[in-house]
């Protein structure tokens, strides 16, 4: 009798066990239900509590002012990345809920990470991180925002405590996340990299969709790794998994018949911003109208075979990620810009349903819909190719004054190898004068962002202080580099008005005492006379004021501040011999 009572007490303890390793969504009824941030790290600080081979690790405090807490898994029980990278382990970083309203991450990745653990073991040669909840701010404001989106029941909301949308910060950021996140990037520099969201937009069959860091932009020897091996492979198994893949729908016109142009993250973007550290990179969609469990296993099995690929390649990835760093550090010319090539284009096979066209009970015109009744298969037009808009060749340095102290910081967090002067130097060097550039009326996530920059660049002496940086552009983040500190970059920090105060002129003169100055500076200066008189010709509208004639002589006179419109950021364009720190 005490044998089978001490039988039947086992066998409760063990099912009280295996349903403790149950996560959220598995013990919801209908699996429409999406872990919340509480259970999210009870349930990982459960699992860590009985295996030696998963550790926590708190990163930063968000702007909510919760750590960032990651995910390590190690076979061989490394969770120091320095010594994961002797060991020469391969790093993947996964991370979730930078949109707490796109969660398949989150949920997916707390059975991955058990069944890791409990049943198919850890891979020998990849250290794998996880965020378990990157957006930790916005998925306590819990709700149903996403009006497009099949479940699940109740989920976070895009934006972080400063309504700030973290998948558009990487490049300036603006938030605590941002820079949690970046710390834990610059601190474990994984070779592979993987943000799990939900995609918005058509209706089709698939249910997951990808996005890869986009191949004319990328490195060459990472493009053509991850585009002959790589992605390849992914697609292959993710078919054989019942998950069949296309690239992420982006459509060219209205549908997807009209073809669809690949995603261009520029950095704002995760993936932008991993690939200037020559990353691999991936971004996974799932389809918003399918049931949520479905997109929920859909990206298990994406995790489990890019960790299976990638435990297979360790070796080839570690060779193609140095030879990487090595052609970036030595590379030249950079593109600022992309736009896609309209006139060469790929060929696949979508499937897709048809879409059509019939009253909208709401406004009584025409409305888009997709019938499910009618699913098709057949070739599509997919533009895959970007071509750069504009290039620059890059300086032997970068001189950034110290006072601009958010791009030294980031530049810091980045890993950006720099030194400062260590005296005062004069030195000869590039400076750009903004010509024109484009602001809109609107902020966007906070910025009011600059664009078509135009420049006008001066050779000239200039002083730099003891403590001001130099920046050599001979390193493995080059990319990053000439894309922040060059203007005209689409995401540089010019644009996102790191800068802006140059815009501001902080001297100006009383009319009647300049009056009396300026005639003398005509006297004295026949080219500046003709200067005016021809300004004039060419436009009546200051031949027909007083004020702007004078302003005109004063913009063109010594006493006008040299520093109006100059950006601060310095190209050293021959080399010098520098006294560093």
């Amino acid at each position: 009798m005490m044998k089978k009572m001490m039988l039947g007490l086992a066998a409760c303890f063990s099912v009280s066990m295996a349903r403790a390793q149950l996560t959220p969504f598995e013990l919801s009824k209908d699996k429409n239900y999406t872990a919340t941030y509480s259970q999210v790290i009870s349930y990982y600080t459960a699992l860590a509590k009985t295996n030696s081979q998963m550790k926590l690790i708190n990163y930063g405090i968000t702007d909510i002012g919760k750590p960032l807490t990651l995910v390590v898994l190690s076979r061989d029980r490394i969770f120091d990345p320095a010594a994961a990278k002797k060991q020469h382990k391969r790093v993947l970083l996964i991370n979730n809920g930078i949109h707490p309203g796109e969660p398949e991450g989150i949920d997916a990745s707390m059975m991955f990470a058990r069944d890791l653990l409990k049943k198919r073991g850890l891979p020998k040669d990849v250290v794998i991180c996880i965020v378990a909840l990157y957006n930790i701010d916005g998925s306590f404001n819990r709700g149903v925002s996403r009006i497009n989106q099949n479940g699940p029941t109740s989920y976070g909301f895009r934006g972080n405590s400063r309504n700030l949308d973290l998948n558009r910060d990487f490049i300036k950021a603006d938030s605590r996340n941002t820079w949690a996140l970046e710390t834990i990037i610059n601190t474990w520099q994984p070779e592979v990299f993987l943000d799990n969201h939900t995609s918005d937009g058509a209706d089709y069959q698939y249910v997951m969709t990808l996005i890869e860091t986009q191949k004319d932009k990328q490195n060459p020897t990472l493009a053509k790794y991850t585009s002959e091996k790589l992605s390849p492979e992914l697609y292959r198994r993710m078919k054989k998994s019942g998950f069949e893949m296309t690239p992420y729908v982006e459509a060219e016109d209205n549908t997807p018949d009209s073809g669809i142009v690949s995603f261009l993250e520029t950095p704002r973007f995760a993936t932008g911003y991993t690939s200037q550290h020559n990353i691999i990179s991936y971004i996974t969609e799932t389809h918003m109208l399918k049931a949520f469990d479905k997109r929920v296993y859909a990206t298990y099995d994406f995790m489990q075979a890019l960790v299976d690929i990638v435990e297979r390649d360790a070796k080839l990835i570690g060779e193609v990620k140095a030879k990487a760093d090595a052609q970036v550090s030595a590379q030249k010319t950079f593109a600022l810009g992309w736009k896609p090539d309209m006139q060469h284009y790929d060929t696949l096979m979508f499937n897709g349903f048809t879409a059509g066209y019939k009253t909208s009970e709401v406004s009584g015109m025409p409305r888009l819909y997709y019938d499910r009744s009618k699913p098709y298969t057949k070739p599509i037009k997919y533009y895959d190719n970007y071509l750069p808009t504009i290039s620059v060749e890059k300086p032997v340095a970068y001189i950034i004054p110290q006072a601009w102290g958010k791009v030294i910081e980031l530049y810091k967090l980045n890993k950006v190898a720099m030194r400062p002067l260590a005296h005062d130097t004069t030195l000869d060097v590039q400076m750009y004068y903004i010509a024109d550039s484009k602001t809109p009326n609107r902020p966007y996530e906070g910025h009011y962002l600059h664009s078509n920059v135009k420049l006008n660049p001066a050779d000239m002496k200039i002083k730099f202080y003891a403590g001001d940086y130099v920046v050599y552009v001979n390193q493995p983040l080059n990319r990053f580099i000439v894309e922040t500190l060059e203007p005209q970059g689409v995401d540089s920090y010019f644009a996102w008005n790191f800068f802006d105060s140059i815009f501001d002129e902080k001297e100006y003169y009383s009319a009647y005492v300049f009056e009396d100055v300026a005639a003398g500076l005509l006297k004295k200066q026949p080219e500046l006379r003709q200067k005016l008189e021809d300004a004039r010709a060419k436009d009546p509208v200051l031949a027909k004021s007083a004020s702007a004639q004078l302003n005109f002589v004063y913009r063109n006179s010594p006493y006008f501040e040299k520093t109006y419109l100059r950006y601060p950021v310095a190209r050293l364009l021959t080399d010098a011999k520098l006294d560093l720190k």
